[in-house]
């Protein structure tokens, strides 16, 4: 069972919106795309007639969709949001002191989507380095140290994040030397989400339940985007133009965490719009014409904002 609470309103509408998606780019195979979406109009339960947003609304089942939302998919810097919840739960539990340099990666790789600051917090979350091809044994041990994130998460005991894998540094150009003896030849070892398991994520830190409230509120101060986009054109990569986040009103707020590659298009974005109920959006897409194609992503926010209060 998802950790939403299903809805007869939402789910039909939300394969409208699959629907309208596929109309419109037919290139979009429905298996090369998944979609989880959470609505935060009321709580399911209401058991008190003043409730505060956010603090006491978490404490009731949210309502939510998904297509595929189990499906396990390459996240591409999705992944990164796992990574920024790991490296506060290591500087919460003191692991290490939180460095000039330190932080100014775990910036960086929210902000910017920097894969290099990501190569930086990936070593200080499992005390390893990139570098040349290991022999078996030292391999072996390297390779256990690299699980550290996977087994922090695997302690959750959330149902979304089993068979997630989340071990592997991101990259601009490939793997190589020991990085590439671990993710495989055919990359058989890389980085595996769900679009249910990052609504989860995202979902707990919205809700300022991930390690405490105020390193909630840290992670969601760099996960927010400034809009419009500051992009000088659309042929700019930021994580607003050509994702969820472009179709917004200016007075709308957003936070989100998108990647892409040559291969794949994705986004996880929570967001609040004037006289509209906030949600939490997150959607994959894979093949290459669709991860070139900036117009997906912002077509789907922007018919379920033009659309849902209509229904």
């Amino acid at each position: 069972m998802p950790f939403f609470i299903p809805d007869d309103q939402l789910n039909s509408f939300g394969n409208q919106v699959l629907e309208a998606t596929w109309a419109k780019f037919p290139q979009l195979a429905p298996h090369q795309c998944a979609l989880t979406w959470l609505v935060y109009d009321s709580p399911v339960e209401i058991k008190t007639q003043t409730i505060q947003f956010p603090r006491d609304f978490w404490q009731y089942g949210i309502k939510g969709f998904s297509y595929r939302g189990d499906e396990l998919i390459y996240p591409a810097s999705v992944v990164k949001l796992f990574y920024l919840v790991a490296i506060h739960q290591w500087l919460n539990r003191e692991s290490f002191p939180l460095s000039t340099e330190l932080n100014r990666a775990i910036t960086d790789m929210i902000v910017d989507s920097s894969n290099d600051a990501t190569s930086l917090v990936m070593d200080m979350l499992t005390n390893t380095t990139s570098g040349p091809e290991l022999a078996p044994d030292a391999l072996k041990i390297w390779q256990q140290q690299r699980n550290e994130v996977n087994r922090y998460f695997q302690g959750f005991g959330w149902e979304e994040f089993q068979g997630i894998n989340v071990n592997q540094k991101t990259w601009c150009d490939g793997y190589y030397g020991r990085e590439k003896q671990f993710v495989g030849e055919n990359g058989e070892n890389r980085n595996r989400l769900t679009t249910n398991a990052v609504a989860r994520l995202f979902h707990n830190i919205v809700a300022e339940r991930v390690i405490s409230v105020e390193r909630s509120q840290q992670m969601m101060s760099l996960l927010q985007r400034q809009l419009p986009s500051t992009a000088i054109d659309r042929d700019e990569e930021n994580q607003v133009t050509g994702f969820l986040g472009e179709s917004l009103p200016e007075n709308a707020l957003l936070w989100s965490k998108a990647g892409w590659t040559s291969q794949v298009r994705h986004d996880a974005a929570y967001m609040e719009i004037p006289n509209f109920p906030p949600f939490l959006l997150v959607v994959f897409t894979e093949g290459r014409k669709n991860s070139q194609n900036k117009q997906i992503l912002p077509f789907i926010s922007q018919f379920i904002a033009q659309n849902w209060l209509a229904i």
